[in-house]
């Protein structure tokens, strides 16, 4: 299958729509199906493209969607990249995921938001994968900063209490100024490699002469970033009120 990849990130986005658009329509089962049903999926096809790469020796598998801007000589692909560890991250993605979303049908059963719910966490799963297969830092940023957006959704799931929205709030601050260092290093790498291809910035720093930037530097800024979304000091003040979210969420946010 061409487009294996790009199935697998957009399988739990097609929940989100479905469930977001129709679900309170069509019950609480069609919910469940889909919501449930289409991680499932997605983890099938990761599964198969685990097989696909130890089939081809281990080369990374590549795939481009489509190109999503060009700036003079310059494109910006929405590209993915399968490699070992990606197959690695992308088996606990879909896996993982999929187990969680089967536990809400139980956990969120009496819920009055049910579709919501189950919308959101789809929302989540596919900013997860988008993080894991993204060829370019770019493309993971998208990820980076979806994942960002659908933890202060899901935390602030029960909004109607005050303590939850503020919860949902204070999470999502928080994960912005991470997000700003990790901002500052893709402008450092961009600005002397001319490229956010991950495997090319890997080759360019395994080359004999390395680059005119600091590895560290960028290693730093880029840090700062997941300090935020891993909730390290000092930008760890928002976990605790995660738990204001379902269970679930909670279980998703520290799989993530």
């Amino acid at each position: 299958m061409k487009h294996t990849l790009l199935l697998v990130a957009l399988l739990p986005l097609a929940g989100f729509l479905v469930n977001g658009l129709l679900g309170n329509r069509l019950g609480r089962r069609f919910v469940s199906i889909v919501g449930c049903g289409l991680p499932l999926a997605a983890f099938a096809l990761t599964v198969k493209a685990a097989l696909d790469l130890a089939a081809g020796g281990w080369a990374p598998l590549v795939e481009t969607a489509w190109t999503w801007a060009a700036i003079g000589k310059d494109t910006f692909a929405i590209a993915f990249w399968f490699d070992r560890l990606t197959m690695v991250m992308a088996l606990i993605v879909t896996g993982v995921g999929t187990a969680i979303h089967v536990y809400s049908i139980g956990y969120m059963h009496a819920d009055r938001s049910y579709a919501r719910f189950f919308a959101y966490l789809n929302l989540f799963l596919f900013f997860m994968l988008l993080l894991v297969l993204g060829r370019s830092l770019l493309v993971l940023f998208v990820g980076w900063e979806g994942v960002g957006l659908a933890s202060y959704l899901l935390i602030g799931f029960w909004f109607d209490d005050e303590a939850n929205a503020k919860a949902g709030k204070k999470a999502f601050i928080v994960n912005r100024i991470g997000d700003a260092g990790f901002l500052l290093g893709m402008f450092v790498l961009w600005s002397t490699l001319g490229t956010l291809d991950m495997d090319a910035i890997n080759a360019a720093f395994m080359a004999p002469v390395l680059p005119a930037v600091s590895a560290s530097l960028v290693g730093i800024l880029l840090f700062i970033g997941a300090t935020g979304k891993s909730a390290q000091i000092p930008l760890h003040v928002w976990l605790p009120d995660a738990m204001a979210g379902p269970t679930p969420v909670s279980a998703l946010i520290h799989a993530a």
